[in-house]
């Protein structure tokens, strides 16, 4: 495929789009701006349109978009070794003043080395030029744990784009040179230049710290940008229609930002501290303007009735006439006005995260939600004419047994009792779909030092899912591998050594267990060793606001089933707080903090 193609390729894209931005090249900082995943894919994450908003809202600043081709384009792509051009203007993104990526699924590292060499650079930054493009990676997996792909990046942007980003754009306007911008941005809140510091190991080959090198007096550690409030800023929303995107022409905005629940398994939970609900005002213009692009509104957030408007938001989107989608929703916050304005919308399902069966075990993980609670709220969503049911559910969690398998395939029974009642009112049965993963422990968690279950036991614990659930009607369980679930801690909780793995992986077709071979590292010690003794930990080279301490207090908690109540639930569960000390405490946070990516994390 020649760059002719591409560009009469990316002419049939932007004849489909309505709100891309186009400006002439001269005189300006132009920057070319990845996802690193499929045009598809890319175009409905709401981190990335907001990234090129920003950027695109400096007069004198172009930002242009490029993704990962589908799998025949790409394969032609490399066959001719063309590079790959942008979506805007078709410039090959090797002629950009930075590339940038917005990354927000381990996944995409290895896309990140493909679109790097299909622009004609090297993976490395070590092995690039000054005369190179600067490289940026950003996005919420970065700064929970950066150093995976920290050997591929001159910068890592760790934090909010709306906090980055005006740091980074004064520095690529006034640094005369590109050693004067990496010191620059070096000194600037959130960004983290991986070549000024250098990783030390003991003995046994465990991370002990870093060393800033060459006395520049880089900071140890980074600490991570954020805005401290949201009142004058405008939600992220979606800022280019297109019907070739996963959710369709959809307008996606985010509501509220944080959640206070912090669950103990939820990266998001603690990285998006604290909660910061978006102006009303703001998010109703903005969903009135984009009315004539849109039918369909998604609602993204972690807790979407944290927002203390929600209800009157929900009203009038339904008002004018949206179709409305909400993210995953907590259940000890539904209410009936919010479960009747999604339901006249248009909606049939209802997304919950009970996460396992059993009230102790959730106490273990904090999920401060009992089975009571959980089959009340479905009595309430059956009632209210939702004919479906999405749950999440996770295993391998701390202390778990057979019972708290059993307990929930007894909590789905019960579910789908309560649906079969409603629905022989209606002549019509839904279904309720199950999701388990197993628990791959996160940094920046209060389970960011225990192992991953060993695989043994996942599996046996997935046969034994897979056979209590098998003979329930109108119920499907998807159970992810505890294979799939190995290689993503992998790239949740390794430092820069796994490079060498992604590297591999990129070039050998994605064969991740011959990768791991060919890379010589001991990859198990990652995933299944107990870190509660070391110095630190990959991911202290960031600072994300909350304390050791408060992990480590947290992690005791899980093992004695004890819950931590945000100070709603302990108002209203006191009575079951008597008995068990210390359950009022809540983490001390210095700053607020959020993660750039918009997905929606469980929590």
């Amino acid at each position: 495929m020649s760059i002719w193609q591409q560009r009469e390729r990316a002419r049939s894209i932007l004849a489909k789009e309505v709100g891309y931005t186009l400006k002439p090249h001269a005189d300006c900082v132009r920057v070319a701006l990845a996802f690193p995943n499929t045009y598809w894919v890319g175009m409905s994450n709401l981190g990335f349109q907001t990234i090129y908003r920003l950027l695109n809202a400096e007069a004198d600043l172009v930002c242009e978009r490029f993704f990962l081709p589908p799998k025949q384009e790409l394969a032609q792509l490399r066959a001719s070794r063309t590079p790959i051009v942008t979506v805007e203007s078709g410039t090959p993104v090797g002629d950009f003043d930075v590339v940038a990526f917005s990354v927000s699924f381990e996944w995409d590292y290895v896309n990140v080395l493909t679109l790097l060499r299909m622009a004609g650079l090297q993976a490395r930054a070590a092995e690039r030029s000054p005369r190179d493009p600067l490289v940026v990676i950003g996005g919420a997996v970065t700064f929970v744990n950066p150093e995976p792909l920290a050997p591929f990046a001159d910068v890592v942007a760790a934090g909010e784009g709306e906090a980055l980003i005006p740091a980074l754009v004064r520095a690529l306007r006034e640094a005369p040179d590109r050693q004067s911008l990496l010191e620059r941005l070096s000194s600037e809140r959130g960004f983290y230049v991986p070549s000024f510091y250098e990783p030390s190991s003991d003995e046994h080959g465990r991370l002990i710290g870093w060393t800033p090198v060459g006395g520049r007096g880089a900071p140890v550690p980074v600490r991570k940008a954020a805005v401290k409030v949201t009142d004058a800023l405008d939600p992220p929303a979606t800022t280019i229609f297109t019907p070739e995107t996963e959710f369709g022409s959809r307008l996606l905005v985010e509501v509220v930002r944080g959640c206070a629940n912090l669950c103990r398994f939820c990266w998001a939970g603690y990285n998006y501290l604290p909660v910061r609900a978006f102006p009303t005002e703001r998010i109703l213009a903005l969903a009135q303007a984009a009315r004539s692009h849109a039918s369909r509104v998604g609602l993204v957030s972690i807790a979407l009735c944290d927002h203390p408007d929600i209800e009157r938001i929900l009203r009038r989107l339904y008002e004018m006439g949206y179709s409305i989608s909400p993210a995953s929703l907590r259940l000890d916050d539904l209410t009936e006005t919010i479960l009747s304005v999604l339901q006249a919308s248009g909606e049939r399902s209802v997304t919950i995260a009970p996460e396992t069966g059993s009230d102790r075990l959730r106490r273990v993980i904090n999920k401060t939600v009992t089975n009571e609670e959980i089959l009340d709220r479905a009595e309430l969503i059956f009632a209210s004419g939702f004919e479906n049911l999405k749950l999440y559910f996770m295993i391998g969690l701390p202390t778990e047994t057979d019972d708290d398998l059993v307990a929930m395939r007894d909590l789905t029974v019960a579910l789908r009792d309560r649906m079969v009642k409603h629905a022989k009112r209606r002549g019509h049965l839904g279904r309720i779909v199950g999701s388990v993963n197993p628990l791959v422990p996160k940094p920046g968690t209060a389970y960011q030092w225990m192992p991953m279950e060993d695989p043994s036991s996942t599996e046996r614990k997935i046969k034994r899912l897979r056979s209590l659930m098998a003979d329930l009607d109108n119920v499907y369980f998807n159970i992810k591998s505890e294979r799939h679930s190995y290689y993503q801690a992998l790239l949740s909780l390794g430092d820069r050594r796994v490079a060498r793995v992604i590297e591999v992986v990129e070039r050998n077709g994605q064969n991740w267990r011959a990768a791991v071979a060919d890379a010589d590292l001991d990859t198990d010690a990652f995933i299944f060793r107990d870190r509660s003794a070391d110095t630190c930990l990959p991911w202290d080279i960031i600072d994300g606001g909350l304390k050791s301490a408060f992990y480590r207090s947290e992690f005791d908690k899980a093992l004695r089933a004890e819950w931590t109540l945000p100070p709603k639930r302990a108002h209203e569960n006191a009575h079951l707080l008597l008995p068990i000390a210390g359950q009022n405490e809540a983490p001390s946070v210095s700053e607020p903090h959020a993660p750039q990516s918009h997905e929606t994390p469980r929590g």
